[in-house]
């Protein structure tokens, strides 16, 4: 099995915390367009024959497309690969942009679940982020998709914004559970240097929240959720039974998938792609780059993506896939993490405590092969 990504790069507003690319040059949509049902044509093969499972449009802001935008990609798709087994077709969305219409044509195409872009339901922190809509826009879309049929719904929040934790974070995680969404995906603040909050922050305007209450902030997000039966499933994500991301989930396991777009990035199991990140090199036709993975490559790669998740890291999975050899060397540069508790061994699986999930990368790059 395995899934597909569409990149649409554009936004209407540049949030203040954005380092990904994008760009703002909307009037260029309907060429991306063609050009991504180009590569879709000219990738047919890149996914050797395995059928797709799950289709993801990210962004950037992919609620910018028509129907008609997104129904020729996705039929473009169908065209070149075999997509009658699908499992779930995601769409983000930010919250303005829907509407009972909108929402109704989302579902005729065979889009079957939302990410809406929050962030926050506190207005000024969504002005302090440059967001383009209100908390009460935000209710709206989510109430407006479930009554379009929308039953399985994701919403993003973010945590660690200066100014906006305490009460004003504890209304945010309040709101998120009375709108009965089946999703949650939850993010540390980063204040990146090319990003507004980055020119702010090198001012003297802005002052990043301190460790000690980013943790205090996430534990307060744990612990409301799991109360609400919600499974902390990887570090930023968390889902009620049955409603796990499928397609992040691909991600996390290791199985392929073809990103089609400026930027997007491709796995076939043996090597990693990734295309042009500019909107005009992309409709020009630049071809993309290509890493071929080393061994080495393989397992810290593993390492990352099962460590970043609750369950864990399998050592028979490992050392069936890496040998003995590794798995004993691996184990020796776990013993110092789990001297300092922040990592555990349990049935021959280990994970990092959810208390130490914000200083993961360390602890997993301690891990990586020499």
């Amino acid at each position: 099995m395995a899934g597909i990504y569409y990149h649409i790069p554009f936004c209407k507003r540049i949030c203040s915390y954005c380092d990904f690319y994008r760009t703002a040059q909307i009037g260029r949509l309907p060429q991306l367009i063609e050009a991504m049902c180009r590569e879709i044509e000219q990738r047919h093969d890149y996914l050797r024959g395995e059928p797709i499972r799950t289709r993801y449009f990210g962004g950037g802001t992919p609620s910018l497309c028509t129907i008609e935008q997104l129904k020729s990609l996705l039929d473009t798709t169908a065209r070149h690969f075999d997509c009658t087994g699908l499992e779930e077709s995601t769409l983000e969305a930010n919250p303005d942009d829907l509407n009972p219409q909108y929402l109704n044509d989302l579902r005729t195409i065979g889009i079957d679940r939302l990410s809406i872009g929050i962030q926050s339901f506190d207005d000024g922190c969504l002005r302090l982020m440059n967001r383009r809509h209100t908390a009460a826009q935000a209710i709206r879309a989510v109430k407006d998709a479930q009554a379009a049929g929308f039953d399985n719904l994701t919403i993003d929040l973010i945590f660690g914004v200066p100014g906006y934790g305490g009460a004003a974070w504890e209304r945010s995680i309040d709101q998120a559970l009375e709108l009965g969404v089946q999703h949650i995906s939850a993010y540390l603040l980063t204040i990146e240097p090319r990003t507004r909050f980055g020119v702010m922050a090198a001012k003297g305007e802005l002052t990043e929240v301190a460790d000690t209450v980013c943790e205090e902030e996430f534990m307060r997000l744990h612990e409301r959720l799991s109360e609400a039966r919600f499974d902390h499933y990887e570090i930023s994500n968390y889902a009620l039974p049955g409603y796990r991301a499928r397609h992040n989930g691909n991600y996390w396991q290791g199985i392929p998938y073809l990103g089609i777009g400026p930027a997007a990035h491709s796995f076939d199991g043996d090597s990693r792609q990734w295309n042009v990140a500019s909107v005009e090199g992309y409709i020009k036709g630049q071809s993309p780059e290509q890493e071929k993975l080393t061994t080495r490559n393989r397992i810290d790669e593993y390492i990352m993506t099962r460590l970043r998740t609750v369950e864990g890291l399998s050592l028979p999975d490992f050392e069936a896939r890496f040998g003995s050899g590794e798995r004993k060397r691996l184990e020796a540069d776990a013993r110092q993490e789990m001297a300092a508790e922040r990592l555990i061994q349990t049935d021959e699986r280990l994970s990092i405590p959810i208390e130490h999930l914000l200083v993961s990368d360390s602890i997993i790059s301690s891990l990586f092969a020499d």
